[in-house]
């Protein structure tokens, strides 16, 4: 026996369409190109992706084909991930970081006939577009396209004088929730970059659940900062959750610097963001620099690598709660979040700090499976170290265009341990561990220990070759401006806090330190450029 419950297919057009009929005067703030700011709501919103889904139709596309963009974070990306998905086409984010190599193949693996960019990217397109076979149209997204070199079987629009001259569709289409709707592909720092085929289902219901009070938790009353950028994981799914809720969204642009993030942080009032260490660390230093606050910001989500306790500490201080997730491309990308249960409130003074620097439990939908090289579970006793896997219906079951992967659980490449309480903690990428005398060394535990010395902005922990040992770590710091840090000083820092074979053997103060195309630190780069001695 059935329930007598109506059906309705969970399509992602029924946010925007949500949104624009009970929040529809909810704000949508952009930073455009040149600095100015745009001002919309989700009423325009919706009405001008209905527009975009008419001018789609116009340009060729059919229900199942791969739509490229190649733009920061902004309302006409945003209707974009709407009238893109919502016409039953497939969004393909395609992050302007990566080589243009790699952006040539993705175009082609894709086959991508058009793609959407913001005219900073229009030159990097033009490098692209004779390396591909399948792209046809470029639509810039500005009022007009300047002239650009592209192969002449690609036509070149502009994106307003292409939505003056449509006509909104009168309703959004309906079609099965497991239809393909996004598609982003991996970084490729281990090789070419494999695509993560996201279906509407998985991404409402991951949306869904980053509502959740233990996670994102967007509420109407919210002005979210949007600072993950939207071609990576669909920005952890921010622009479906916020719509969903009815938050106000704030979108940076490519104005990712501090200055410019905290001004409009402040300027517009945002009570909440998220993004990756990186830019938090920048950001904290500003502050300490300059003696400015965030004046309306009350929490923080941050995730793509681990969270140093410093920081945390340091937002604390600000009367900001910054909170840990976890989660890849292949998982949409949160699969836990470190938010308490009733027996981490009675943890005190350095446990309760431990515990929260965690990267956190499961959320309900997923699971997580920690294995040891043989495959069999290891205990949760928050000691003994294992592979970490994911299960969930927003996790990836193969990647585009590739063999399925074999079982139920996806392999994340992490190693971490699991406490009673099921709360996980990372002790580094499986490829990033550092085997010394047949004991391994977590390069995350160095780094974070590091970042929290006062002369220190940034710091990376690699394996080095060692005659005796095999491997030992190499400590890599960046100063704050105005600093200069003693390497001898930086490893007494860290006596005391880890067992001594675990101390770095050296330190050196660097310039800079390379990362990747999301903002991760690049050890594969760091490993050539060190890893000789």
């Amino acid at each position: 026996m059935q329930g007598l419950m109506q059906r309705h297919e969970l399509l992602i057009s029924s946010i925007i369409i949500h949104a624009a009929r009970h929040h529809g005067d909810a704000e949508v703030v952009s930073r455009r190109h040149d600095g100015s700011l745009s001002r919309t709501a989700y009423r325009a919103i919706e009405e001008r992706a209905r527009r975009l889904a008419a001018v789609l139709v116009m340009l060729g596309v059919k229900p199942g084909d791969r739509v490229g963009t190649l733009a920061m974070n902004s309302d006409r990306h945003l209707e974009l991930y709407y009238g893109i998905s919502g016409m039953g086409a497939v969004c393909n984010t395609i992050n302007p970081r990566l080589l243009p190599d790699d952006i040539a193949y993705i175009v082609d693996h894709a086959e991508d006939g058009v793609i959407f960019c913001d005219p900073q990217f229009l030159a990097l397109i033009c490098a692209v577009a004779p390396k591909t076979r399948s792209l046809r149209a470029v639509v810039v997204l500005d009022d007009s396209a300047p002239a650009a070199e592209l192969p002449d079987r690609v036509a070149l629009y502009a994106y307003e004088e292409l939505m003056a001259q449509a006509q909104a569709i009168a309703e959004w289409p309906k079609f099965d929730e497991n239809t393909a709707s996004g598609l982003c592909y991996t970084s490729g720092t281990t090789g070419r970059p494999k695509g993560v085929l996201y279906s509407h289902r998985a991404s409402l219901l991951h949306a869904m659940m980053g509502n959740s009070a233990d996670m994102m938790g967007a509420r109407a009353t919210d002005r979210v900062l949007a600072i993950v950028p939207m071609f990576h994981v669909n920005a952890w799914g921010l622009p479906y959750s916020a719509p969903m809720a009815g938050a106000s969204l704030l979108m940076p642009g490519s104005r990712l610097d501090p200055p410019s993030l905290l001004s409009l942080m402040n300027d517009e009032r945002a009570t909440m963001s998220a993004g990756v260490p990186t830019v938090w660390l920048n950001l904290l230093n500003h502050l300490r620099d300059t003696g400015q606050r965030p004046l309306t910001l009350k929490r923080i989500v941050i995730g793509g690598s681990a969270m140093p306790r410093a920081m945390m500490e340091a937002f604390h201080a600000m009367g900001i709660h910054a909170t840990q997730g976890w989660g890849m491309t292949e998982t949409s990308p949160m699969v836990t979040v470190n938010a308490p249960k009733p027996a981490c409130l009675k943890l005190e003074g350095e446990a309760q700090a431990k515990r929260r620097c965690a990267q956190g439990r499961v959320v309900f939908g997923t699971d997580v499976l920690a294995v040891d090289d043989e495959g069999k579970e290891v205990p949760w006793d928050g000691r003994t170290p294992g592979h970490m896997m994911f299960r969930g219906p927003w996790i990836a079951s193969g990647y585009y265009r590739m063999a399925p992967i074999e079982g139920e659980w996806l392999a994340s490449g992490d190693v971490g341990v699991v406490d009673k309480d099921g709360f996980v903690t990372l002790t580094d990428r499986a490829k990033d561990l550092i085997k010394s005398g047949g004991e391994w060394i977590s390069s995350i535990a160095i780094e974070n220990i590091a970042v929290a010395h006062p002369d220190v902005a940034e710091a990376a922990a690699i394996a080095v070759p060692h005659e005796k040992w095999g491997e030992r770590p190499l400590l890599i710091v960046v100063a704050r401006a105005g600093h200069k840090p003693e390497p001898e000083a930086l490893r007494e820092f860290c006596r005391g806090k880890l067992p001594d074979w675990s101390l770095p053997d050296r330190v050196v103060i660097a310039e800079s330190i390379p990362h990747g195309a999301t903002g991760k630190i690049l050890k594969t780069e760091l490993r050539r450029i060190y890893a000789g001695g």
